[in-house]
């Protein structure tokens, strides 16, 4: 005959595992179901983005092509297809994928989540630039309709993302600019950065790495096969084809007649030493620029010094009356003209 005590131990164990996977909402059975239905959808409208991005670009979609974008194999890719067709987002016949008018409004829906949830991580967040497209990606299929409706009036209904890609309304309505590739601009011919292709991911890294950012003014000075060297906002440029190829302006016909701002970075004030503001780079974005604002940290204001760590870094400066603590790296991002002592 059974212990009595084995058999209650026994029973126990199997009604608290049943309790850890069956568990209503949190168990692991059901997170693992929403898993492989959220997996499922990821997949299905990556895929319609794919096949939009296509037909923006007069390029034609493959069962390869979409393999290679989503990452799976071919296989995986007819398996989404399918299931695209049988929900009349797409039509299929003789190798050739065309979106229909629901799916084409469908990927739109995905690529305007994209881009306003890009603008919100560079509006609102400290995020880098690096960062923004691959959270964007994942977090693009969490939002409803609703939501990026609601995210759209939060930041003010912005008409382009931060990369300078045109945001679709909530209608589907794409108003894209005119624009040329770096590598295509006349010699010496004034053009401002429009668009920065964020994607592949090491080729964008450098075009960050370069100071680059939407809005610039810029002359191309030499365009061979070895390299392409470039003006922008006074500083020279030197980088590889495939990394000019990805930088989109458009043209201009003179140069905005404005000085330019030079300075030094806040850094290099030395204890005692005093320096009036004169620009905030633009890397400094949503809530830490606000924050250094509201601390006053503003063009015309002087800050001075007081003292630096013992390691250097941070260092205590006093802005009209107030110290606060700032890293070398966000006192670099200031740029600063040094007042003379008396």
């Amino acid at each position: 005959m059974p212990d009595p005590t084995i058999t209650l131990i026994i029973t126990f164990i199997v009604i608290a595992a049943g309790w850890v996977v069956f568990r209503p909402e949190r168990g692991w059975f059901w997170q693992w179901q929403r898993g492989q239905k959220l997996s499922a959808k990821v997949l299905q409208e990556d895929a319609l983005k794919h096949i939009h991005q296509c037909e923006t670009h007069g390029d034609k979609p493959s069962i390869n092509s979409i393999a290679g974008a989503l990452k799976v194999s071919p296989d995986e890719v007819t398996k989404v297809i399918n299931n695209l067709e049988a929900h009349d987002l797409l039509h299929f016949e003789g190798g050739d994928i065309r979106l229909t008018p629901a799916g084409r409004e469908y990927a739109l829906r995905m690529i305007r989540a994209h881009r306003l949830y890009e603008r919100y991580l560079a509006d609102e967040t400290g995020y880098e630039e690096t960062e923004w497209h691959d959270r964007a990606e994942r977090f693009e299929h969490t939002l409803t309709t609703e939501s990026t409706n609601q995210l759209a009036a939060r930041l003010g209904n912005p008409t382009y993302d931060p990369h300078g890609d045109p945001i679709p309304t909530a209608s589907g309505q794409v108003i894209e600019p005119q624009r040329i590739l770096l590598t295509n601009l006349n010699l010496d011919k004034p053009a401002r950065i429009i668009h920065l292709e964020d994607e592949p991911e090491t080729v964008y890294a450098q075009i960050v790495a370069e100071g680059l950012h939407i809005g610039q003014v810029v002359r191309l000075v030499e365009s061979s096969p070895q390299r392409v060297k470039f003006w922008a906002d006074g500083d020279e440029h030197i980088v590889a084809p495939i990394v000019a190829a990805n930088i989109t302006v458009a043209e201009m016909s003179e140069a905005p007649q404005q000085a330019q701002v030079r300075g030094e970075a806040l850094s290099t004030l030395q204890p005692g030493e005093s320096g009036r503001v004169v620009q905030l780079s633009y890397r400094i974005r949503g809530a830490e620029r606000r924050r250094l604002m509201d601390l006053g940290v503003l063009p015309g204001t002087v800050v001075s010094n007081e003292m630096s760590s013992a390691a250097g870094d941070p260092s205590a400066y006093r802005i009209r009356d107030a110290m606060i603590a700032l890293r070398k790296s966000q006192a670099d991002l200031i740029l600063i003209e040094k007042e003379t002592a008396q």
